[in-house]
């Protein structure tokens, strides 16, 4: 069966809309959250647009940033000390990639803990690793969203994750170990990469490199979730797994787009109204 990311999606946001209205009824608090993105890179500016919708949509006050290229690395570092000292200001979110003269790793160490919404800063990371609270990245939280949603049970299941980045294949891998799957990370230089991939009741792929996953690897019955959408030269999308064959084989399986996309978004309305309540706590 088709995983359909947009409907589940939507359930999300109605219950995260009903709960920040919950909050503003009762405390008169509006999360907010701090978008800000350097250059014109098309990509970037639609995912923003996107974004800024989807607060809309739940009353989340969003506020944008829009910088030019030619930046300095430390006014961008100055304008984010500036929203971590907001206290309007919840979540603050830099959208990747940043051009080539700016260290993303200073820009997302420069983000308060406290507003890393996107779960990108050191602490949050290590947090995750250590199994402790902190905020997780939107796409691992939202695979775990569509496989509750199926309804997996994790526990003792063979999980192959295709993919090793730290946006997605490490951080996924990690939250499947914390619900006590049998976690292997792969990557496209692992030596047998079909063997794997054969093992696997759960398979999380997320490389970027269209068709890599042949559709006749899938063990029969699988859960296969697809987070990579390739721009073929020709305009169209392209699976990392390979759609048409590997649906034959499995239970349950990603569309791409329509799977892993529209949680992603949600995750981080999420993130932004858990942020909000956080600050709520430690003001008292």
């Amino acid at each position: 069966m088709i995983i359909d990311g947009k409907a589940i999606a939507r359930e999300v946001r109605n219950q995260v809309k009903g709960e920040i209205d919950s909050l503003k009824r009762k405390r008169g608090v509006v999360p907010g959250l701090a978008v800000v993105l350097v250059g014109d890179d098309p990509s970037s500016h639609l995912y923003i647009r996107n974004k800024e919708k989807a607060c809309k949509e739940v009353g989340i006050e969003s506020s944008e940033h829009l910088l030019p290229e030619a930046l300095s690395e430390n006014e961008l570092i100055s304008l984010i000390h500036t929203l971590n000292r907001d206290k309007a200001i919840h979540g603050i979110l830099v959208q990747l990639p940043l051009p080539a003269h700016i260290s993303t790793g200073r820009i997302l160490q420069a983000i308060s803990p406290e507003k890393d919404i996107d779960g990108f800063h050191p602490v949050s990371q290590g947090q995750l690793l250590l199994g402790g609270e902190g905020f997780k990245p939107c796409t691992p939280m939202g695979i775990m969203k569509l496989l509750d949603y199926v309804g997996c049970d994790l526990k003792g299941k063979t999980v192959v994750v295709v993919g090793r980045s730290n946006l997605v294949g490490k951080p996924v891998a990690l939250m499947l170990l914390g619900r006590h799957a049998t976690v292997t990370l792969c990557h496209s230089r692992t030596a047998d990469l079909k063997g794997e991939v054969s093992r696997a009741d759960i398979l999380v792929v997320a490389v970027g490199k269209a068709g890599l996953v042949r559709g006749d690897w899938i063990k029969a019955g699988a859960v296969v979730i697809d987070v990579g959408a390739n721009r073929l030269p020709n305009g169209k999308l392209a699976w990392d797994v390979e759609f048409e064959a590997a649906k034959e084989r499995a239970s349950w399986i990603t569309p791409v787009p329509g799977g892993v996309g529209p949680l992603t978004i949600c995750m981080l309305l999420f993130n932004t109204l858990e942020a909000a309540r956080q600050s709520m706590k430690r003001e008292g």
